[in-house]
């Protein structure tokens, strides 16, 4: 039977992970609902920060990823007459446009939408994050210049917008205005549910008393907010040691960072263990007590997870989504109160072993009934069906309610490992296999 199409524009795709949440969040999609949507993602032909294009696929062509079809776009395909081309040539239902910002993926398909060179199918843009006011304050000239001419152009009009909570959706409300007419929320995904064996996730040491040991893993760029914890962590008087994990992507932020760590009081360790491979991250988290992210604006936020389901518990900003309820494996602070922060950190520091195995377990339960019980499948599932004016029956064998605005919903997962490429079924339009990627190394 035939499956509802998504003819995805993401900037970034597997292999690559070095663009964070958005290559995430398509993974994602792909794992969970590749079986019920033929999901089309066109992309570029290299990794955030790379210079060349990825080895072993086929350039400005559809390769199989997963359950995706997925085509690596050169430079010249990311064009007026280049993507004028694909979503001509290309069959699909909807069009699913994942940044507000990007001039190739998102500015140059709705100019030719405007301009009507492309088919009269629903378009869906969701905007990750961008137009939180954190997000929005860089560079915010250039910013406000591309919204007043997009706004002008008409580029969103008759839109349909996707928010992965109601705070997004306040966000959308008030850049875009009575523009935007549709706004839904619909939960970001999680990666596929995989076997965890609890027993083999790592302590990092049995012996009592020890310092405590926190990480914070993320791009090291101004609003994932490293400065304002190191400037915590100058307050604390307990042990503490402190492993950075993360992308450098602005040296300028980081020689800032280098300078606020030089100046740390003796009892505060810091090491610098640089990016993170996808396939590693869990057992980056795991050897740690506490992952603290004091992140300044996240629309999700699936580093979160990734802690969790490591069993590792997190202190985490309020400008998330996540929220932690009666648990003490999830504890959100304010920004205003840094200490807040250090009081947080000393009660952890004076932890003996048997409470830190308790609040391990507790990070596991706490990311194991997320998965089963509040990833919003059924929410996004819905979401794309209604946006393309489809019954929720018609490919779909469980009847599901109808796609609303609903209430924020506790994010999600962990970064998907690299999907092995491998030849797309007979009958797929203009697709030649491609060998298998070979192994990624952190840049």
């Amino acid at each position: 039977m035939h499956r509802p199409v998504v003819l995805c524009f993401v900037d970034y795709y597997l292999p690559g992970f070095r663009a964070g949440g958005p290559t995430r969040t398509i993974a994602n999609f792909v794992d969970m609902l590749g079986d019920e949507f033929d999901i089309r993602i066109v992309t570029r032909d290299r990794d955030y920060g790379d210079d060349a294009p990825y080895e072993g696929v086929r350039i400005d062509g559809w390769n199989k990823v997963g359950k995706a079809s997925v085509f690596y776009a050169s430079a010249a395909t990311l064009s007026m007459k280049g993507l004028r081309k694909v979503l001509n040539e290309t069959e699909y239902d909807a069009v699913y446009l994942n940044s507000f910002l990007s001039p190739k993926m998102t500015g140059i398909p709705l100019l030719l939408r405007r301009l009507k060179q492309v088919p009269n199918k629903p378009w869906i843009l969701a905007p990750r994050g961008e137009f939180a006011s954190a997000a929005l304050a860089a560079k915010a000239l250039k910013k406000r210049v591309y919204l007043l001419a997009a706004k002008a152009a008409g580029l969103y009009n008759n839109l349909t917008w996707q928010a992965c909570a109601s705070h997004e959706a306040d966000d959308i409300r008030k850049v875009i205005g009575a523009r935007a007419e549709r706004i839904f929320v619909s939960p970001n995904l999680p990666r596929a549910p995989v076997a965890l064996d609890e027993t083999r996730l790592p302590m990092s040491s049995h012996r009592e008393p020890r310092p405590l040991r926190l990480v914070f893993l993320s791009r090291l760029a101004p609003v994932k907010n490293l400065d304002f914890l190191l400037d915590v962590l100058a307050t604390v008087r307990r042990d503490v040691e402190f492993t950075i994990y993360g992308l450098k992507e602005n040296e300028a932020y980081w020689q800032q960072c280098q300078q606020k760590i030089a100046a740390l009081p003796a009892n505060i360790r810091t090491t610098y263990d640089g990016a993170v491979l996808p396939d590693d991250v869990p057992q980056a988290f795991s050897k740690h007590d506490l992952f603290v992210f004091p992140s300044r604006g996240e629309n999700f936020g699936h580093v979160v997870l990734e802690s969790l389901s490591a069993g590792t518990s997190v202190l985490v900003s309020d400008r998330t989504p996540w929220r932690g309820g009666e648990t003490d494996a999830l504890e959100v602070l304010t920004l205003d109160q840094p200490d807040a922060w250090r009081d947080a950190i000393e009660r952890w520091a004076v932890l003996n072993t048997k409470d830190r195995k308790s609040r391990r377990a507790n990070a596991l339960a706490f990311a194991r009934d997320y998965m089963e019980n509040r990833a919003g499948v059924k929410e996004c599932r819905q979401f794309f069906l209604n946006a393309m004016g489809l019954p929720a029956d018609l490919w779909i064998t469980t009847q599901t309610p109808a796609a609303k605005p609903v209430a924020a919903s506790r994010p999600t997962r962990s970064i998907p490992k690299s999907s092995p490429m491998s030849p797309l079924k007979q009958g797929h339009p203009d697709v030649q296999p491609t060998p298998a990627l070979a192994k990624r190394s952190v840049a």
